[in-house]
Parts: C-alpha cells; structure tokens; sequence
C-alpha cells in the first residue's frame, strides 16, 4: 500500500492490520457496567442456553472470536487471550459483554483462603493408604 491509497494509515507492511485495542472495546478498559473482574485462570464456557448471535450486529469480529474458542472447549481468560491474540485487557472486556448478554458463563477459581489445610489432605491420604 502507498501513503496516498485510503486506509493506508491503519496498515503497517510489517505488522499488517493495526488496530488500536480501545477501538475493539469502545473505549472502554473495564468489563460492563457490573465492572466484573476476571482472573487469568478464571474458565470461561459458552452457555448452553446462550441467545443465537448469528445476526447481532452490535458484536463485532473479536466477539465472535471468543465465542467460537469458547465453542470448542471451556478455556481461562488467559488462554482466550492467547488463542485470539488479543490483549488480555481487551479480552476481559469483551468477556464482559459476551457475560451480559448470556452467551457465557465464567468460574472463578477458589481463593486460597477457602482450600483445605494441607495438613487435613496428608491425614486423609494416610487414612486411604491404611485401608
């Protein structure tokens, strides 16, 4: 492409494409209005009963994207990131609105606080070893 054909300004010969990742999310940095955090290892599934997107023009390619990854197997937010080759910032916001409109369901990993005590696990592989 030439500096004078249109659009050559958003297309680099290395890199290809360039979009900015706020264009992707509306300028938004954070996820629906809820302001939902995902962790990276948070797993994301597409929800059986999630609404038919096929025609919503309101989703973009990026979107979809993440609707087919997640289609395929339930993946973490980490992972979508890589597949899709986004950002994990932009990721997470679209998970957001992917979340608000039904089309996924997220789990959120334990925290720490709430594992049982090593010393509680040890005791029980002693017992099952007695047996």
């Amino acid at each position: 492409m030439t500096e004078d054909t249109p659009g050559s300004q958003w297309y680099d010969n290395e890199a290809g494409p360039l979009v900015r990742p706020y264009a992707m999310t509306g300028g938004r940095t954070k996820p629906g209005p809820t302001g939902v955090r995902f962790d990276l290892i948070a797993l994301v599934t597409l929800d059986a009963g999630a609404p038919d997107v096929g025609g919503d023009t309101s989703l973009g390619p990026e979107h979809r994207a993440l609707i087919e990854l997640c289609r395929i197997e339930t993946q973490s937010v980490a992972e979508l990131a890589a597949d899709a080759d986004l950002p994990v910032g932009v990721v997470r916001v679209l998970l957001g609105d992917l979340l608000e409109l039904g089309c996924v369901t997220v789990s959120r990993p334990v925290p720490p606080a709430q594992l049982p005590d090593e010393r509680i696990l040890r005791e029980v592989i002693e017992g099952l070893r007695a047996l």
